[in-house]
This record gives structure tokens, sequence and C-alpha cells, in this order.
């Protein structure tokens, strides 16, 4: 993780569909700690995708067990789900992993045209939103480019409601 923070701003992945988190950069200005301040204290925030999903060291919110791995916050049912990776597996896994198999229930003909004007800041808001039963057809939804910082807060409060908290 220290040599992606000090020797890149961030890394784009897939043309741009997942975001690792470097030391910020013009087309991704968000740097690893600065993105996490102010956020839950138990877990370390350290890539997202365009579609509002985000991957997490975890320092204790998941568990004892599993500190140290990686969970991934799904937008399409709000709940945080295992990886069983370490940070190392997880960047093996995006540069070498099937992201096409794994991301293939959120990506619809033509995605790769949508996401390369985004910039690393941006992400894909859906209507319906994902999580909804109606939004279960990502080809079917209408997309619009908002702030990731916008999904992430959202999300996380449709999480809470939907929790009862």
């Amino acid at each position: 993780m220290g040599a992606i923070i000090y020797e890149t701003g961030g890394i784009l992945v897939d043309g741009g569909w997942l975001r690792v988190l470097g030391s910020g950069c013009s087309v991704l200005n968000r740097d690893l700690m600065g993105w996490n301040q102010g956020k839950q204290q138990d877990f370390l925030l350290v890539a997202d995708d365009v579609m509002g999903g985000f991957y997490a060291i975890n320092g204790g919110a998941f568990g004892p067990e599993s500190v140290g791995k990686l969970f991934y916050f799904a937008p399409d049912n709000l709940r945080w789900e295992a990886t069983n990776k370490t940070y190392s597996e997880f960047l093996l896994f995006c540069f070498s992993g099937d992201l096409a198999s794994y991301y293939k229930n959120l990506r619809w003909k033509g995605w790769e045209q949508e996401v390369k004007v985004l910039t690393g800041n941006q992400g894909i808001m859906c209507l319906p939103f994902l999580f909804t039963k109606e939004g279960k057809n990502v080809t079917k939804n209408s997309g619009k480019a908002v702030p990731i910082a916008e999904l992430w807060g959202m999300n996380q409060d449709f999480q809470r409601q939907l929790d009862g908290h």
C-alpha cells in the first residue's frame, strides 16, 4: 500500500471502472488518507468502482477474525461482503483477475464509453436504485454522473434506513 500511495496518484483499472486510491492527482484528486478522514475508524477505504461499490480493509468493523482482509460494499444490496483477500491479493485481482465476471451484473452494453468520460471522482447513480427490485436489471436503468462522495453518502444513508438505524 505504501508504494501505491508514495509512487502513484491512484490507479484507474479497467478503463476507469475501478479506482485504487493513492496520493491523489488531477484525474483522481482524492488521496487515501483524505478520503477516509471523518469516516468510520475501524476500516480503511482503499478503492471504489463507478457504480458506488467501495473496498475497505477491515480494522475490526467486520469482525476480529478478518482484520486485514478487504470487504466490498455492494451497491446492489447495500451490504459489506467479504472478499477473503488481503490488499496485495486485491491488487493482483485488479490487474489479472476476471473483472468482467465479477461485475457482470453491474455492467451493460456500452459501459466503456460512459465510464471513459468520467473523472476518477465520479460515479454513476442509477435510477431506479441498484438495491431495489426494479433496479436489478442495470440494462433498463438510467444513469447519471455524480460525485463519488455523493454515492458513498447516499448508499450509507440508505443502508442505515433499511437496517432501522
